[in-house]
């Protein structure tokens, strides 16, 4: 079995390090610092670095514990990460025998346009898992700084095509505010309300919310439930239009999200 670690940096980051009590997977280290205490507290050797995009608060700690790491890193064909030792997109594959991983790439523009997921079909040592940055978040989606509300939908849609049972791993803790827009938007959703309460305790008690799973989303994340009369008729309230395409509402929502 593997043990996954959401390492806290930053206000509301996670990097996300899986390992199997010798060897270690590092996901989006955007501050090397906690990453190294937590190796050293593990006394874990890292086999390679997988990224998602270029921001850097998902890559700013990679040339420092590539310094004292020299392992391959995997991630995006994008000029902006200038130490990939593996460029990857859709349909590659990363294979780490040590750890018996087998991810699928997945590009998922939108967030940016080059943003990648790695996907393990939960067949080997890992259950069915979703590694997706800033494209999905739990109760919500990143924020389209180089994409545009089509591309992101497509991308959504890509990951909901995944199994149910999918544990989704995003990398932010931003799941009690989002929950809170999703009410703004749905607020007669008995799952989504249950989920809200649940989660809100998790944060007085200081838990991390991560990962979700893709069934709850499905129920409960407005940004995948843009073909949903209650969501469509929330956005065309706000709007103060008739929105006929997805697309539309997909659009509304997240432009209220950014102004919520």
């Amino acid at each position: 079995m593997l043990h996954v670690t959401g390492i806290p940096a930053f206000s509301d980051n996670y990097i996300w390090m899986l390992d199997d009590g010798q060897h270690a997977l590092i996901i989006d280290p955007g501050d090397a610092t906690p990453v190294f205490e937590a190796l050293k507290k593990r006394q874990l050797s890292p086999l390679a670095i997988l990224l998602t995009h270029h921001h850097n608060d998902h890559i700013g700690g990679v040339d420092k514990l590539l310094n004292e790491y020299p392992v391959p890193v995997y991630g995006p064909r994008d000029e902006r990460i200038t130490f990939l030792t593996d460029p990857v997109g859709e349909g590659d594959r990363v294979r780490l025998n040590e750890l018996h991983l087998d991810f699928s790439v997945l590009e998922v523009p939108g967030h940016t346009r080059s943003h990648i997921a790695f996907y393990h079909d939960g067949n080997s040592a890992l259950d069915r898992s979703l590694f997706c940055g800033d494209t999905l978040f739990a109760g919500g989606c990143g924020r389209l700084f180089e994409g545009t509300p089509k591309q992101m939908r497509h991308s959504l849609n890509k990951l909901m095509a995944l199994p149910d049972n999918t544990a989704v791993y995003c990398a932010h803790e931003y799941t009690q505010a989002n929950l809170k827009f999703a009410l703004a938007v749905e607020p007669e959703n008995q799952a989504l309300q249950q989920r809200y309460q649940q989660v809100k305790a998790e944060r007085e008690a200081q838990q991390c919310t991560i990962p979700s799973e893709l069934e709850i989303e499905k129920a409960t994340n407005p940004f995948l439930r843009s073909e949903q009369k209650t969501v469509r008729q929330a956005a065309e309230s706000r709007a103060g239009e008739t929105l006929t395409e997805p697309d539309q509402v997909f659009a509304v929502i997240r432009d209220w999200k950014n102004r919520f």
